[in-house]
């Protein structure tokens, strides 16, 4: 397809999101309606990256041009960053890449995010436990994570949901900081463990190979689509041994049972996935990270008594705001002090070269 054409509808796509669509539901929508010559995978890369390049670049992009106009100016600077990261100076980065409201939660603001920030994000699949290795000989462009040899990123161009491989449940795409959380949890086989926010499952399933299959998995959500989606992935996965519930995340928890441990996933701002996601720097708001501070803080607390003594409740969130993280962390060690706090981290975007994340573990006293 033609470069013109493809920025042609990328700019359809920007319309969309102008309109109060989000990005990747726009990018979602219009690809699979366009007629079918649009939408082979190398055509529907360069919509994707134009679009997103679009909104990584834009206020350095004129808002009297035309779309079409500003998309080729950012895909201008884009090939230029990614040339010589230099000829963008930090000070146009701390002006310019991100919320003029996120100085008030994080107070410096790294330089070196901000720079990852602008990178293209780099794609991570994890191996089903014990294959990363015969996995790389099957599908090529995989390097290992030095975490896991079970995490692999992909530097290739093949759309991996059409693989055999992934059809056949070897593997899932998943981001390397998103992996990082369940080898922290580090459940052991015939363990008791919830996952209290599974969403589509991605860390439910991660769990349970860590388990071997063996113990029992609670996973909740308040979405029931949601669950539904898990249990799709986990049949291609050939996951068992969990059990889906519906919870809204209040004090009434769907079961009695008592937990070797529990992962709360929680739902969270987002900010560390704004190099993969970054349409979102400009929709999320101050009030929503103080708002879903108090929500993860609630979760917590509704969560903490379904602990087994000697049990590790997990906290973590993809995000880097302060209100969110150490401020959560750090009020729920002060209103429970029946927790040890073991370990509590942030995982940086240009440390890893994948999402940002905060994990926090307490053992139950």
């Amino acid at each position: 397809m033609a470069a013109s054409k493809i920025i042609n509808l990328a700019a359809a796509v920007l319309h969309q999101v102008q309109a109060g669509t989000p990005a990747d539901q726009a990018l979602r929508e219009s690809l699979v309606t366009q007629d079918r010559h649009y939408t082979a995978p190398a055509e529907r890369r360069g919509i994707s990256r134009a679009v997103f390049t679009y909104y990584r670049w834009l206020r350095w992009l004129d808002p009297k041009d035309s779309l079409q106009k500003q998309l080729e100016a950012a895909l201008v600077l884009q090939d230029r960053f990614n040339q010589n990261p230099a000829t963008i100076k930090p000070e146009a980065l701390a002006a310019r890449a991100v919320p003029d409201w996120l100085k008030a939660e994080m107070d410096p603001v790294p330089v070196d995010w901000l720079r990852q920030l602008q990178r293209e994000p780099a794609l991570w699949i994890r191996a089903k436990a014990g294959t990363g290795v015969a996995l790389t000989k099957k599908l090529s462009h995989m390097t290992p994570a030095t975490q896991s040899s079970d995490t692999l990123r992909y530097s290739g161009l093949t759309d991996l949901y059409r693989t055999k491989e992934f059809q056949a449940g070897e593997f899932e795409i998943q981001d390397l900081a998103s992996q990082l959380v369940s080898l922290t949890c580090a459940p052991q086989p015939g363990e008791t463990w919830w996952d209290a926010c599974a969403g589509e499952g991605g860390k439910t399933m991660h769990l349970s190979d860590l388990m071997q299959g063996k113990g029992l998995l609670w996973a909740s959500d308040r979405s029931v689509r949601r669950l539904a989606k898990l249990k799709d992935r986990a049949a291609r996965a050939k996951v068992f041994n969990y059990r889906a519930a519906a919870w809204e995340g209040g004090a009434k928890l769907p079961t009695k049972t008592k937990f070797d441990g529990v992962l709360v996933d929680a739902p969270c701002s987002g900010v560390g996935t704004w190099q993969r996601n970054p349409h979102a720097r400009w929709t999320t708001q101050l009030n929503d990270v103080h708002e879903l501070a108090a929500v993860q803080a609630g979760l917590l607390h509704h969560l903490a008594p379904a602990l087994k003594p000697g049990g590790r409740l997990v906290y973590s969130v993809c995000t880097l705001t302060r209100a969110e993280t150490t401020a959560v962390a750090d009020a729920f060690s002060a209103t429970h002090p029946e927790f040890g706090l073991v370990s509590a981290e942030t995982l940086w975007p240009h440390t890893l070269n994948a999402n940002g994340m905060f994990i926090a573990v307490w053992r139950k006293k």
